[in-house]
């Protein structure tokens, strides 16, 4: 089961979400917070797969605790689930470690599809933030490729395919599968990737990979499918 924080300063939103989540069968809502700063407290204690957040809470804004959370608790992945779509929050949440963001209007099944795939340690973004962030991609988009190719150079060829693989939207079970690898071989080459790419979780190296060309239009390895950045299953 992947155990869920959910944070909402609205109770009868919590209680939708909840129900959402329970009818996947596949999720157990371990806490529920009221307001940012309490949502990073039960983070700590109770240390779940995944902390789903509201953006504007009381206390403490959803993005603050986003922040406060992948700084302590490393072991938690988290996505937004929010009304709030604009790119100045899109893109403070993936800069502060976000891996998800998903929208409230959006399909029951996109909820329980992104708390998954960020759980599995992918990334997941609505088909509408996506569209937000490869926009983003194309201001300047010769120059960033440039950057990226030059910065992704001096990985080795595994890593390089790995990478891709990350920017395809596949998570390290789905990618130790593909290349006949262990699960920890693969999680111990995506984190020696970070730290070369100057970036700090698998969004942001999806980007790297997308911009690096290591992506196929059609989301192969040449990460990032043009529609979006994890799978859509």
């Amino acid at each position: 089961m992947i155990r869920v924080l959910l944070a909402d300063d609205e109770a009868m939103v919590r209680a939708g979400v909840r129900a959402i989540l329970d009818s996947g069968g596949e999720t157990d809502v371990v806490a529920e917070a009221g307001d940012g700063r309490e949502a990073v407290e039960l983070a700590r204690a109770h240390r779940p797969d995944v902390a789903l957040l509201d953006i504007r809470m009381p206390r403490l804004d959803g993005l603050a605790a986003a922040e406060e959370i992948v700084r302590t608790v490393p072991g938690t992945a988290v996505a937004m689930l929010t009304t709030f779509s604009e790119r100045a929050y899109v893109a403070r949440a993936l800069s502060g470690g976000a891996t998800g963001f998903l929208l409230k209007s959006g399909d029951p099944y996109e909820l329980i599809a992104g708390v998954r795939a960020v759980a599995g340690g992918a990334a997941f973004l609505s088909p509408k933030v996506a569209r937000y962030v490869i926009e983003g991609l194309g201001d300047g988009r010769l120059s960033r490729e440039a950057q990226a190719r030059a910065r992704v150079a001096d990985l080795s060829p595994r890593e390089r395919e790995v990478l891709g693989l990350v920017g395809a939207g596949l998570s390290n079970p789905e990618i130790a599968t593909r290349l006949h690898l262990v699960e920890g071989t693969v999680k111990a080459y995506v984190s020696s990737v970070l730290d070369p790419l100057g970036v700090r979780n698998r969004v942001q190296a999806a980007i790297v990979a997308y911009e690096a060309g290591l992506v196929e239009d059609g989301g192969g390895v040449s990460g990032v499918p043009r529609n979006g950045l994890a799978p859509g299953r």
